[in-house]
């Protein structure tokens, strides 16, 4: 039986544009270096100088990242056939680091959010570690985590056993009405 396929890449149509618009964009660049260096040799200057070194550096950026674009791929994952290829036990273990500081800025109900859809993955519990990271250490931020594992114990549930692919509540109940049976106990308890 051949192995299933986890991801796949095939070249994008637009390769030859992307090349052709590379190429005339390093030649005007070329231009605009050697006009410099012909400043600075027949006029040098301070300002002459200065416009060496940024036009320099600028050209550099764009030279390196132009690594992206000279040859486009479009790429597809399917992540429902690592079930075939691995068994949950050859899963690496995952350590999710959630980062937040300042309440009003970060409002913990957008963090609460994204614990809880990082919680919700479709992956071994047991190897799975979620960190928050409060480097404001807020009172309103531990408040609400505490409410989150709460409603956790709800919520996780809820979206493996309906397969919920928007696992973060606030996006969850925004974008759909649903008619599953708890969804209004979830949702009041959310």
């Amino acid at each position: 039986m051949p192995t299933p396929l986890l991801n796949s890449s095939k070249p994008l149509s637009k390769t030859w544009l992307n090349r052709m618009f590379s190429l005339v964009y390093a030649v005007a660049v070329s231009v605009l270096l050697l006009r410099h260096c012909r400043n600075l040799i027949y006029s040098p200057s301070t300002i002459a100088i200065a416009l060496f070194l940024a036009d320099f550096v600028f050209a550099f950026l764009w030279l390196t990242y132009q690594c992206f674009h000279w040859n486009p791929v479009e790429r597809k994952v399917f992540p429902e056939n690592l079930k075939h290829v691995a068994s949950e036990s050859k899963y690496p273990p995952i350590d999710v680091l959630i980062c937040t500081a300042d309440p009003t800025k970060e409002p913990p109900i957008g963090v609460v959010n994204t614990a809880l859809s990082v919680l919700a993955y479709e992956y071994p519990a047991e190897k799975l570690s979620v960190y928050v990271s409060d480097d404001g250490g807020s009172k309103m931020t531990l408040y609400a985590f505490m409410e989150c594992a709460k409603f956790a114990k709800h919520w996780i549930p809820y979206c493996k056993k309906y397969c919920v692919v928007d696992r973060a509540p606030e996006v969850y109940f925004g974008s759909q009405p649903s008619s599953y049976p708890e969804t209004d106990d979830i949702k009041v308890s959310h």
